[in-house]
């Protein structure tokens, strides 16, 4: 993008980021969720990190958070502007946190080799409590990190918050931790929104965040809140003297009777660090409360103090979010795809973004219906989701950051496939041929068959799926398959999306016989195709020359190859010449499928200047087999029966051939001569 594009999406940007986190925190209104706008801040700090001329004093990438509340009390945070509530950066990456600890590194200019402090990022709302004498006197929500507002009545509703604490507790201490509302709390306050014929709550930590600022502390009594500490903000030689380390700092909060999450750990490098994040991705659905990540924290407070503050964040510490099951990204193009029942669905083909853990470039659009309802455009900027076993699917267009560049989607009037009418029943509309659906599906099943491209990893029931979730159009599109697209499916991994994918890439190589077999050309079986290419070879293995090679060719040329008349002849000048078949090679081509030669057997060998046709069902070979012996002898085979056919070989229940044979004089085996002949048992 040029310079002057990338400074007006900068703008834009700052102004939807800006939107949203004003509603999120000072008004409690969710204009984006957390993930999306996540993923929008992650675009500008690229964007401004790129390109540092661009950054402003009021980027939403410079602050922490929104300006309190009018209606409360404002309080000035423990410690002020040196230990000030600060929000963590986050990583989303194996190499992020990486990086995290080298920069941390640099700067401190040594090796960290200490432990980290693991714990779970609670999806609530941060506050600050305030003890003294042990006696709770104060309660703060973060607000702008130096200024938060007053909401102790509030907290004092919430039973896991002490109101007095025990043990040896200092005069005065600096809590803070996180209030949040548990999933099984959450699901009963919205069957009584139910009961109430009122709207169900979007999430736990909205609910959360509003009760904590209802004017009326029964409210929020009525709403069983709970509370973890994560840390005790201080400074000075007392401080870390009694507080050595993170892990401290916990031991110390449940001596005087204040929760903190059981689940932190201390790792004693950075891969078990790793570690715990992996284990609580896989295990997240388990807890009895939403997280969204891992915070990892150097667990020695002398280095984590030292590390001091960049931008707004402290060094000594990040986030290490889980993948997202919503990001934002850009719809390239629009494509439709004709499914297995003739369906149409529109594929929304997007830049790369990784959503739930997998990397993702096609989203279901559903029906042209759906389209209108969103009114996405190509170009635009979407949210695309997927949660749990559920296809990405793109939920909202957000129409503030287009540049007026966009291109409206023209829906087809006539089938991509065949050409033919379309139908429309209800929002779905179909090709008005029902044989297309039919003839496209098997045409591809024919493409990936043992005599095709041989593509093992691909049977019916696959291709069937990748149809009609518009992930394939045509038989080029298999070879553009990604491994985060077949992963987003349900009952689809990791695992086996990568199978696929390794399995298509080593396909991508294959003879130009089966090449041209796997074409599905009418009346064109393996020997015509074998035929086809010794007579046509293409020298430099390139898909684009076989296709001008052959769209030269006349039907006349087609009759000059042995065995093939005039039917065939017409058929593959028929082929040939349609556009949407040339298409489809250029496809191919840009995919990067390659065709070479075969290997020709040497002069001598056994069945060398020898053609086989083979008739009737085989009892000791498969087809497939008999004719490889015979070529691996350096015979030929041929789909008929003529005079220059040296044996006809006979199985049960033998065809037209045998006759065939007996009337032109050509010499009929037996299987079980056959296999004499060819050194078998």
């Amino acid at each position: 993008m040029e310079f002057n594009t990338i400074r007006e999406r900068v703008k834009k940007l700052r102004v939807q980021i800006e939107e949203a986190r004003y509603a999120y925190h000072v008004e409690d209104r969710n204009l984006l969720s957390p993930e999306i706008l996540d993923s929008l801040k992650r675009e500008l700090s690229n964007l401004e990190e790129k390109y540092p001329e661009l950054i402003t004093p009021d980027s939403p990438t410079q602050r922490v958070a929104g300006v309190p509340l009018a209606k409360f009390k404002k309080v000035t945070h423990f410690g002020g502007e040196r230990l000030r509530m600060n929000s963590l950066n986050d990583a989303f990456s194996e190499e992020d946190v990486r990086a995290w600890k080298k920069r941390l590194e640099d700067y401190l200019g040594k090796p960290y080799r200490g432990s980290f402090y693991c714990d779970l990022k609670m999806d609530g709302l941060a506050v600050e409590l305030i003890y003294r004498d042990g006696i709770f006197v104060e309660g703060a929500t973060r607000g702008n990190g130096l200024v938060g507002e007053d909401i102790t009545v509030n907290l004092r509703t919430i039973e896991a918050i002490p109101l007095r604490l025990h043990g040896d507790y200092p005069k005065e201490l600096a809590v803070r931790g996180e209030v949040f509302l548990t999933k099984k709390e959450f699901a009963r306050l919205n069957r009584e929104q139910e009961k109430r014929g009122e709207k169900a709550y979007a999430n736990p930590r909205n609910v959360a965040a509003g009760s904590l600022r209802q004017l009326d502390p029964k409210v929020t009594a009525s709403r069983k809140l709970d509370f973890y500490a994560y840390s005790i903000p201080g400074e000075g030689t007392s401080y870390f003297t009694s507080y050595p380390t993170h892990d401290a700092e916990y031991r110390a909060l449940r001596s005087w009777g204040i929760k903190t999450n059981p689940e932190g750990m201390v790792a004693q490098s950075l891969d078990e660090a790793l570690a715990f994040r992996e284990k609580w991705t896989r295990s997240r659905e388990k807890l009895g409360y939403e997280i969204d990540g891992v915070v990892i924290t150097v667990n020695n407070n002398r280095v984590y103090r030292e590390a001091g503050i960049i931008g707004k964040a402290p060094r000594g510490g990040i986030a290490y979010k889980f993948s997202p099951r919503e990001a934002t990204t850009m719809v390239e193009d629009i494509k439709v795809q004709v499914g297995r029942t003739g369906a149409l669905t529109p594929v929304a083909l997007l830049r790369p973004v990784n959503v739930g853990g997998v990397t993702i470039t096609h989203a279901t659009l559903h029906n042209f219906d759906e389209i209108t309802r969103l009114g996405v455009k190509k170009g635009d900027t979407v949210v695309v989701s997927r949660a749990g076993d559920v296809i990405p699917q793109i939920t909202e267009v957000l129409v503030n950051l287009r540049t007026g560049k966009e291109v409206v989607f023209k829906a087809p009037k006539k089938c991509p496939v065949d050409g033919s009418a379309l139908t429309k029943e209800g929002v779905v509309v179909r090709c008005g041929n029902p044989k297309c659906a039919a003839r496209h599906r098997e045409s591809l099943y024919h493409f990936v068959s043992r005599a095709g491209f041989d593509i093992r990893g691909l049977g019916t029931k696959i291709i069937d799926k990748f149809l009609d979730e518009g992930l394939i159009g045509d038989a080029a599109d298999i070879f553009t398959l990604q491994e985060g697209d077949i992963a987003a499916l349900p009952r689809f991994g990791k695992k086996s999306a990568e199978n696929i994918v390794r399995e298509v890439e080593e396909k991508k190589n294959v003879t130009l016989p089966r090449f041209i077999y796997s074409l599905g050309i009418l009346h064109v079986g393996e020997e015509t195709a074998r035929a086809l290419a010794k007579n046509f070879p293409v020298g430099d293995g390139k898909v684009s020359t076989f296709s001008e090679k052959y769209s030269k060719l006349s039907r006349e040329d087609f009759e000059k190859v042995p065995d093939i008349g005039p039917v065939v002849a017409a058929s593959l000048a028929e082929w040939f010449g349609e556009p949407r078949n040339l298409s489809l090679l250029g496809k191919f081509d840009a995919a990067g499928v390659k065709v070479t030669g075969e290997k020709t057997s040497k002069a001598g060998a056994k069945f060398s200047g020898e053609t086989f046709v083979l008739t009737g069902t085989l009892s000791f070979l498969s087809r497939d087999e008999a004719k490889e012996r015979i070529r691996n002898s350096g015979g030929e085979v041929s789909e008929s029966v003529s005079k220059k056919t040296s044996y006809v070989v006979v199985g049960e229940n033998p065809g037209s051939k045998e006759e065939k044979a007996k009337e032109l004089g050509v010499k009929t085996v037996t299987e079980k001569e056959f296999l004499k002949m060819i050194g078998g048992k």
